[in-house]
Parts: structure tokens; sequence; C-alpha cells
């Protein structure tokens, strides 16, 4: 493999370790060792920031990489709050909101896929505003979790609200879009 070859790999590597890392962070929520959740959260985020640096950086983007980031993505994010929501380290209804819009939106973008000439979903503002809404409100509820302190669960509480709105307003936001670009 030459040094193009291995270049392109460390970006696919890094996301297919973050892919590798969401089970670990769920499964330190549901046993209960937040701190641990925590480091696992931040190393996986680290990756997200080094894949995407490296790929440009090295102009190596791929394919693979386009197509598993956003999915390694969604699985860290979505194990967090699922994990959060089954222990009760985090309100259920917050992560009934964040994973119905995930869901929602996977099933629009199905429907379009199969049914509409529409292939490309690219994120927009409100999505990656939503996306760094809910990685903030999900470290400020492990952080709660793993040393209470009044001011982190004051921080985590004030978070809900906001998160939940931007969620809310982010799916609407791509459906419309969804439904503009069809017609």
């Amino acid at each position: 493999m030459g040094a193009n070859g291995f270049a392109r790999n460390i970006p696919n590597a890094l996301t297919v370790a973050r892919l590798a890392l969401a089970p670990l962070v769920a499964g330190a929520i549901l046993i209960g060792r937040h701190e641990a959740a925590i480091r696992l959260f931040v190393i996986a985020g680290l990756t997200d920031t080094l894949d995407g640096t490296l790929a440009r950086r090295w102009n190596t983007m791929s394919a693979f990489g386009a197509y598993l980031d956003p999915i390694a993505d969604k699985t860290l994010l979505s194990g967090v709050y699922l994990a959060m929501a089954v222990t009760g380290a985090a309100p259920r209804w917050l992560a009934i909101v964040v994973l119905g819009r995930d869901v929602l939106l996977l099933m629009a973008s199905a429907i379009a896929y199969n049914f509409t000439k529409l292939r490309k979903f690219p994120p927009s503002v409100w999505g990656k505003l939503t996306t760094l809404l809910q990685i903030v409100s999900a470290i400020a509820w492990m952080a709660h979790n793993a040393w209470p302190a009044p001011v982190l669960g004051t921080v985590a509480e004030g978070l809900l609200w906001p998160t939940a709105v931007l969620t809310v307003a982010s799916g609407a936001h791509y459906i419309w879009r969804g439904w503009r670009a069809m017609q």
C-alpha cells in the first residue's frame, strides 16, 4: 500500500473506531460508570474531529468515509440518549424527542430515495446546530450523573428545552426542505 492508500485509511479507521466506541459509551452509562462514559465520549468526539480534518488536509475524502461518518455520529449520540433514558440518567422525553426526530428523518429519507429522484440529503446549518446542542446536552447530563453537583444539574436542566425545541425545529426544517426539493 502506497503512502496515499495508507493516508486514505487513517480517517476511515478513525470513523470505524468511533462506531466501535458507541456501544462502549452506552454500556458505561447502562452500568452507571458515567465518568468512563464521558472519557469514551470525548475520545469518540476527537476521532470525529480528526477524521474530517485529516481527510481534508490529505485530500483523501472517500465515499466510504462520507457514508459511514454520519452513521457513526448518529449511532454514538443515539446510543448515549437511549442509555440515559433507560437508566433515568436524563429525562426520557428528551431521548424520545432526539430519537424520534432521527427516526422520522430516516423514514422520510427512505421514502424520498425510493419514490423520487432525490438522492442527496446534505446537512443543514440547523441540523449541525442541533447536533452540537445535543452533544453539549448529553455531556452535561453525563457530567451531572458523574459528579452530582448542583451547578451541573442546573446546566443540564437548562439545556433541556433549548435542545428539545431546536431538535423539533430542525426536524421540521429538514422535512420542509425535502418537500421543496421534491417539488
